[in-house]
């Protein structure tokens, strides 16, 4: 697939590096010259020095054949700006990166697939809401909902008192008949290496394990993992981001009683304009008495979202010493995700691989209408929806030659979530959700064309 990526910072950077693992036809366009050296050097892909909006660079990267235009600069105009010229010259989808969130509110008002702009994204936006569905679920280290929750995943790290502990996938399927809920894979504690569960894999203690669950296995999940359903009301963020503004602006809107601490005085006083429900302090964050202070002790979570990822896991970690019950920590090296557990922060979130999560639908073969990257994990779950002619539609998913390194996580029917076993027929228009391993992907693809 020919697919254009505008933008070599963050974003483009790490969607050109994955895209270009799967062989895909990448050019990258920037106008830094240092960006698109380091790219060069370090990927198999295209790189070309110009304005992203010259139709003369667009044409020279071969814009009329392409699949996708991807803007990812920091530009917004620009991304907008080069999707609109990139559709009229003959690419067949774009996306455009923006920070204006107003676009994304009022996409019923203004039809951007019309102006050439197929679909917005914005990573901050991403960020925030994923941080509001971590507090809603804050028991769950990673949690993704597909349809509105019909079918949720969450990931948990197992203590030694959960029941299915020390049992194989089948024993625990007889122990308890009645669990509304899929295991669709897990890592080991201290490795690398990511399996999708079997009937004979054995649950063991500090494995991390993903889940998919309908809203009412949830709770049984709870129960089930000796994990505490916590109330969250309380919540500190530290930094005035763009993230973080958004955090407190929808955890206020759901009710949430949020204390902000931003460095910058100027910055502070705007802010607290912007977020009249929120509390607004003008401080350091890391400066422990100033959080001790501000009665970090009296808040059930602690969201750090500066601009600099040590800052958000060192803040994090004064915080978890205070027994707060839920961090999450803000972070751009993806590195640190194989560190999170052991180091004891609940979650890290990273706005790049949101991003990545939400373009690479698009990418994948079939009708893709959801796609997740595990953090830290070598796999991805996708929501696919079956067509008439499908090989998967009409059969019965023990007899689906389903590779070893795939399982089915759930259906979603109409309005219901549904955990699918083996003697569930599928059928035209089921939403499957399917997570699997990357040398599975191709054929997985192939089922569901």
């Amino acid at each position: 697939m020919k697919i254009i990526i505008a933008g070599a910072g963050e974003v483009g950077f790490h969607l050109a590096k994955l895209l270009s693992y799967e062989s895909q036809d990448i050019t990258l366009i920037d106008t830094r010259k240092e960006s698109l050296a380091y790219a060069d050097t370090h990927l198999d892909i295209r790189v070309l020095r110009g304005d992203a909006t010259s139709i003369s660079v667009l044409r020279d990267a071969d814009v009329q054949n392409s699949r996708l235009v991807i803007g990812v600069t920091s530009s917004e105009t620009t991304n907008i700006t080069l999707c609109m010229l990139a559709k009229q010259l003959g690419c067949k989808r774009t996306i455009a990166r923006i920070s204006n969130t107003e676009f994304i509110e009022n996409q019923e008002e203004i039809n951007f697939p019309a102006l050439g702009i197929d679909e917005l994204i914005s990573p901050e936006e991403l960020a925030a809401a994923e941080i509001q569905l971590l507090l809603n679920k804050s028991a769950f280290n990673d949690t993704y909902e597909f349809d509105d929750g019909k079918l949720i995943m969450v990931g948990v790290s197992l203590p030694a008192s959960a029941p299915f502990v020390g049992k194989m996938v089948k024993e625990a399927a007889k122990v308890f008949p009645e669990l509304n809920f899929m295991p669709i894979a897990l890592q080991r504690t201290g490795t690398q290496y990511t399996v999708v569960p079997r009937g004979d894999t054995v649950f063991k203690h500090g494995d991390q394990v993903y889940f998919i669950t309908t809203k009412e296995g949830v709770e049984q999940l709870y129960k089930l993992t000796g994990k505490k359903k916590e109330s969250i009301r309380n919540v500190m963020i530290l930094g005035g981001s763009k993230v973080g503004f958004k955090a407190a602006r929808d955890l206020c809107a759901s009710k949430f009683n949020v204390k902000l601490i931003e460095k910058d005085k100027e910055k502070a006083f705007d802010l607290a304009d912007d977020l009249p429900n929120a509390l607004v302090i003008n401080g350091d964050g890391r400066n422990v008495e100033l959080l001790e202070e501000e009665s970090l002790e009296s808040m059930d979570a602690f969201i750090a979202v500066t601009g600099n990822s040590e800052t958000n896991i060192m803040s994090c970690l004064v915080a978890k010493s205070k027994h707060i019950k839920k961090t999450i920590a803000l972070v751009e090296n993806m590195d640190y995700f194989q560190l999170s557990h052991s180091i004891g922060i609940d979650t890290l979130i990273n706005k790049k691989l949101l991003a990545a999560n939400n373009i690479f639908r698009h990418i994948r073969k079939g009708e893709v209408v959801a796609l997740m990257r595990l953090n830290n994990l070598n796999a991805e779950i996708l929501e696919f929806i079956v067509k008439p002619n499908s090989r998967v539609t009409g059969s019965v998913i023990r007899e689906l030659k389903f590779p070893r390194a795939a399982t089915i996580g759930g259906v979603i029917r109409g309005e219901e979530g549904i955990i699918a076993l083996g003697g569930f027929e599928i059928r035209a228009g089921d939403r499957v959700v399917v997570c699997c391993l990357p040398e599975a992907i191709p054929k997985i693809e192939r089922l569901f064309l």
